[in-house]
């Protein structure tokens, strides 16, 4: 059975002191969820500070992007090497990362190979935008991406890794898939464009998150289906119950 992986994707937001005060808050509740892996992910500028306050705690830790090369002449940009001291995750290919400041398939492949180079687990997001679904192509689009974002991995590699189905008309619309739209999308399209290329083995170990106005309400509807292995979750994972949406997602899953 694969295992449940949670993750809160904070975006660009909260200061250092108000990511100690959420980190505080929910810590010890997020420990206590054992049955799912859960991982934070705040803004560069408190990944440090974070990390030390989830020390004594089996809670991961991810960063929300990163750049292919290790160092050199590259202002403003992180790398691999640099996130590997601070945290174990780092969230490739947002939609947001697409839409405004223009990442491709190409850009986010080259990032996965080097966050696997350095022992980072990348949470690879796919998705479709609301035009793209409206016109019927979600298959074509996601099943692409897809493609595109893990090519030249070897299976072992896509296996370790997490994918994160985002559609992008879902991503803080309050427009949620339902379990079964998402869970058909993530099953045929995703799990079976894996299959496709690197076999069966590496479709069934992939752990493949649903994103999109996921909340403590709706979590374990996602949850339940059998393809669905966890979320990433925007808006609801900075909030202090957050705590709840992860118990009702583990508790779905029968754990």
């Amino acid at each position: 059975m694969r295992r449940p992986i949670i993750a809160g994707n904070w975006k660009m937001n909260k200061t250092i002191a108000e990511a100690v005060d959420l980190v505080r808050s929910i810590r010890r509740g997020l420990n206590d969820v054992k049955a799912a892996d859960r991982v934070l992910c705040p803004p560069f500028t408190a990944l440090a500070t974070v990390r030390d306050l989830l020390q004594a705690t089996q809670i991961g830790l991810g960063a929300q992007d990163m750049y292919w090369q290790d160092k050199g002449a590259y202002t403003g940009e992180i790398s691999a090497l640099m996130l590997k001291e601070l945290c174990q995750y780092v969230i490739l290919g947002h939609s947001e990362r697409r839409a405004y400041f223009g990442e491709t398939d190409e850009g986010v492949n080259r990032k996965v190979k080097a966050a696997l180079a350095h022992g980072l687990t990348p949470i690879v997001c796919v998705g479709e935008t609301e035009a793209q679904y409206d016109a019927g192509k979600t298959n074509e689009v996601v099943g692409g991406q897809v493609r595109g974002c893990l090519a030249g991995l070897a299976a072992e590699q896509v296996a370790g890794l997490v994918i994160a189905y985002e559609p992008v008309w879902a991503i803080g619309t309050g427009k949620a898939a339902t379990a079964a739209g998402a869970g058909a999308v993530i099953g045929l399209t995703i799990r079976g464009t894996v299959a496709e290329i690197y076999g069966e083995a590496a479709a069934q170990a992939v752990r493949i998150q649903y994103g999109g106005s996921v909340t403590p309400d709706n979590i374990a509807e996602f949850m339940a289906h059998p393809d669905i292995d966890g979320a990433l979750v925007g808006g609801a994972s900075l909030k202090p119950d957050f705590v709840d949406l992860v118990r009702n997602g583990a508790r779905a899953k029968g754990l």
